[in-house]
């Protein structure tokens, strides 16, 4: 085991596929172990680089075995998927993981610390309540709509008119309709403080993070966006640049070039949905501010310049969200505030 170079781990919940690579690049390492066994033999193995694919449970191994003292690389799994050799199993995973990790030019996930996991998890959770709530509502909107009775939309008709449409004796309600949709209500209700709740502990940590208040300033940016930005980003110099960022998002356009004619298709939608389809709701938001006739500075030049041209409003907000990201990339890059 002293001549291995890179040291590659197919991640399982409890059974481990490893595969060792000397500095030639030929496999002289093959072994399986189980959860509990392998914290010590890494702890045993001379220092050399470990690759892994960047899933559930990655970044947690990444720094125990950064502890230990080997330098290790997470892989997007797109760059591992190539390199399956014909059929799927653990063990040309493993060696799968070890060829990409082998390739310089394969770009490697920056290794999460906690606190980034912790945003992360807070807001996957909330994402889920918020997919939830919308679907009771929907569910709502719908089985009242087929027993004859139809509400606005928005989340005031389900948290005020409903318990007076129940009340109301003249509705064409019976009387299980109205305990089910008073229990859908109840549903709802409990997502929504549920959501609040979540709310507010994203809004105490931003309110104690530097960094949070500093990207509070950049137009469309809240709370929400702040901590999500700060969870996904973590260290700015693992882009090359700004619109290496942007790219990461999904928010450039997607290529379908050939020989010597240039195409460019709408926005790839690569990378984080979740943090691209926040950005784009903070860039909606900011566009309306940035159109009114008080605004000033350079962003808000440039919208209403775009506006005036004619082009679609989505457009506009797409290629806002574009920007918002790179301010963001320059923001903690360069450790400075914002610059209207």
């Amino acid at each position: 085991m002293k001549n291995i170079s890179i040291l590659s781990i197919d991640l399982a919940k409890n059974v481990f596929q490893l595969h060792g690579l000397n500095r030639q690049g030929k496999a002289v390492f093959r072994k399986r172990l189980y959860r509990a066994d392998l914290k010590a033999f890494i702890a045993n193995l001379p220092c050399c680089l470990i690759a892994m694919e960047a899933c559930i449970g990655a970044h947690a191994w990444a720094r125990q075995f950064k502890a230990l003292g080997h330098e290790v690389k997470l892989i997007a799994p797109q760059y591992v998927k190539p390199f399956v050799r014909v059929n799927k199993n653990d063990i040309r995973d493993a060696e799968a993981i070890a060829l990409a990790a082998s390739l310089p030019s394969t770009p490697s996930v920056s290794i999460k610390s906690e606190e980034q996991l912790d945003l992360q998890a807070i807001h996957r959770v909330r994402e889920r309540l918020v997919r939830e709530k919308t679907a009771i509502g929907n569910e709502l909107r719908g089985l009242l709509a087929d027993m004859g009775v139809v509400i606005p939309t928005g989340h005031g008709s389900l948290r005020v008119l409903i318990p007076e449409l129940l009340e109301d004796a003249d509705q064409p309600l019976t009387f299980k309709g109205r305990q089910l949709i008073a229990d859908l209500r109840e549903q709802w209700l409990e997502k929504e403080a549920h959501i609040a709740r979540y709310d507010c502990m994203l809004q105490d940590y931003v309110k104690e993070n530097v960094e949070c208040q500093k990207l509070l300033e950049i137009p469309g940016v809240g709370p929400i966006n702040a901590s999500l930005l700060l969870s996904y980003l973590g260290d700015a110099k693992r882009f090359a640049s700004a619109r290496h960022f942007a790219a990461s998002l999904g928010l450039v356009p997607k290529q379908a070039s050939s020989g010597n004619r240039e195409r460019l298709l709408g926005i790839s939608k690569q990378g984080n949905g979740h943090v691209r389809k926040q950005l784009v709701h903070g860039a909606r938001s900011a566009y309306r501010v940035l159109l009114k006739e008080d605004a000033t500075g350079r962003l808000s030049e440039w919208a209403k310049r775009m506006q005036a041209s004619g082009k679609h409003a989505n457009k506009i907000i797409v290629a806002l969200a574009n920007k918002l990201a790179r301010i963001v990339w320059s923001m903690m890059m360069k450790e400075r505030g914002y610059i209207a």
